[in-house]
């Protein structure tokens, strides 16, 4: 099992050759300075005595849009999902771009991150399928991280009450 320390330093080694990479900190304010720039955070949680190993990254110019990886005890990639709502309605449509069929806890997780976040949302899951309370805790998890980090904009009718907190 690869610990968490592991994880961050092998995630900064696949991106030394970045020339710029902030990672941890974000500039959401829309300014030139982030033209160009890569957006990289890393996390890990214990929830109910598993290891949660998170990673969200941002391109700024893509700012609708965030690549997630949720690894659970390991460092292995998972089934990658794409979700994004779709015209005339919003309702999100999610494919799944390496492995995985619909059913899969990935992609039921990427469709409830754009609800809840109005992001498009790129999505990579290894958290085993039989395993629900621990998907709805990463799931939260992640929104709470999103959250603190700015990337989430307010939904429509939503955007009184998330500053009620």
């Amino acid at each position: 099992m690869m610990s968490s320390e592991e994880l961050r330093t092998s995630i900064s080694d696949l991106v030394v050759s970045l020339p710029t990479l902030a990672e941890g900190r974000t500039n959401s304010s829309g300014d030139s300075s982030s033209e160009g720039s890569l957006q990289v955070t890393c996390f890990t949680e214990d929830l109910h005595d598993v290891m949660l190993h998170f990673q969200i990254v941002r391109f700024s110019k893509q700012v609708n849009k965030i690549y997630v990886w949720v690894g659970c005890n390991t460092a292995k990639f998972g089934h990658l999902y794409a979700a994004a709502t779709t015209r005339p309605d919003n309702r999100v449509s999610v494919t799944s771009v390496l492995g995985g069929t619909s059913d899969n806890t990935g992609s039921g997780m990427a469709r409830r991150l754009v609800l809840k976040t109005g992001l498009n949302i790129v999505l990579a899951c290894n958290i085993p399928k039989d395993s629900p309370m621990l998907e709805a805790a990463a799931e939260r998890k992640l929104v709470e991280k999103l959250k603190g980090l700015g990337y989430i904009k307010p939904i429509d009718g939503e955007a009184n009450t998330s500053t009620a907190h």
